[in-house]
């Protein structure tokens, strides 16, 4: 899914991309109430100058992201990435060092383009098991510590634990989510704008 630009950016060259599944592309909830509508609102309030582009898929996992992300780099050339993936690759049972290979393309992709990178980790749902999970949550760790990039370590952080905050599914985050969502999201975010306007 890509948010089309409002005129009001029309004419921002500075952008944000998001790469991400569900838990990005507000599935369940209305659109302008997701994180990444939030996000845009909140740059907008600072007077940042970013554009923020949705490039996010429900169902997506890093492979699918990985295959479409040149073409969204060269049509959006952003400033930032984030990348919020994996979740779906872990929530299916894939080998955990695939989806490491992807994400680490992905990083250096976005690193050669001259873009600055956001990774949020996940974590899986306890009744994966804890030792499919904690190999599966290493993999942010381990990449972030590896390719020198930002690492929000868990972006869910305060959210998939609160039964309130979660639609009925348990999975997707409901709209009263997306603001602390955002506040995860932006202790990584922050510096990354701050380092790109000094």
């Amino acid at each position: 899914m890509l948010v089309a630009l409002t005129p009001l950016h029309a004419n921002t060259t500075a952008r944000i991309l998001v790469l991400g599944d569900s838990l990005s592309a507000a599935y369940g909830i209305d659109k302008q109430r997701g994180w990444v509508a939030l996000l845009q609102q909140r740059l907008d309030r600072l007077g940042e100058g970013y554009a923020v582009v949705n490039a996010s898929i429900s169902g997506d996992t890093t492979r699918g992201g990985l295959s479409r992300l040149s073409a969204v780099m060269q049509r959006e050339r952003p400033t930032i990435v984030i990348i919020q993936l994996g979740a779906n690759d872990g929530l299916r049972g894939f080998d955990p060092e695939l989806t490491r290979a992807n994400l680490r393309q992905m990083i250096e992709q976005v690193r050669a383009a001259g873009a600055a990178i956001l990774l949020l980790g996940v974590k899986l749902p306890a009744n994966y098991g804890k030792a499919y999970g904690e190999k599966f949550h290493h993999i942010y760790l381990d990449l972030a510590r590896e390719q020198q990039v930002t690492l929000v370590p868990f972006f869910l952080e305060g959210v998939a634990e609160t039964r309130e905050l979660m639609q009925p599914d348990g999975i997707h985050p409901g709209v009263d989510a997306q603001p602390r969502i955002l506040d995860n999201v932006w202790t990584g975010l922050e510096p990354l704008l701050k380092s790109r306007t000094d």
